[in-house]
């Protein structure tokens, strides 16, 4: 076999291997997209009891304004529904902490009350703020059942400064930042209630 065949051959090799190559990763991309919105569908939505609701929350994004509130930035939003009837609203909101941006997702039912929290991303310091990302989180399920007016606006603060709530130990500026950004987001629910549970086609 002369040079020139044996570099055809390679050549015509190579070819055939990044053909296969390509194949394969087009083939799966879709199956692999797949798999991550399942992923990313129960992270968010593992707030909500599974039977509670009946639509796809997450193929149905709210459509939200203003969104920059007294201590948070709300996201995004999605709406919860059970035979077409509003069950849910999640709120993805981002807060500053002490190390850096925390990112929350708030459930609130139709009735205004706290459903649960869960911290999406997070940069505290470890052992310490960071614990807000530990789930299930004994801290953050303290906010469940409460709303906009229960307890009342002072009572939504660390009991160090007169209000009702815990901190997380070492981490006052942590838990404060959560406190504030879960009472933003009801709030923001409270006032923006028609829009934010008609505001969205249910399935």
């Amino acid at each position: 076999m002369n040079r020139v065949s044996s570099v055809a051959i390679l050549a015509l090799l190579a070819c055939l291997g990044i053909g296969v190559t390509y194949f394969v990763q087009h083939s799966s991309a879709s199956r692999i997209a797949n798999e991550q919105r399942l992923i990313d569908s129960r992270n968010l939505l593992d707030l909500l009891p599974p039977d509670s609701y009946d639509n796809q929350p997450l193929e149905k994004p709210l459509t939200l304004e203003d969104t920059a509130l007294a201590n948070s930035t709300v996201l995004s939003g999605y709406l919860a529904s059970k035979s077409g009837q509003p069950c849910a609203v999640l709120l993805r909101s981002q807060t500053l902490g002490y190390a850096g941006a925390i990112e929350l997702l708030i459930a609130i039912d139709s009735h205004g009350r706290l459903v649960g929290v869960k911290t999406l991303k997070q940069s505290e310091t470890p052992g310490l703020g960071a614990r807000i990302a530990d789930w299930p989180n004994a801290w953050l399920q303290l906010f469940s059942g409460t709303s906009r007016t229960d307890p009342g606006d002072n009572g939504w603060a660390l009991k160090k400064d007169q209000g009702q709530f815990d901190q997380i130990a070492g981490a006052t500026i942590t838990s404060r930042a959560v406190i504030n950004a879960t009472h933003d987001a009801l709030r923001y629910f409270d006032e923006h209630r028609q829009a934010l549970l008609g505001g969205a086609s249910h399935d």
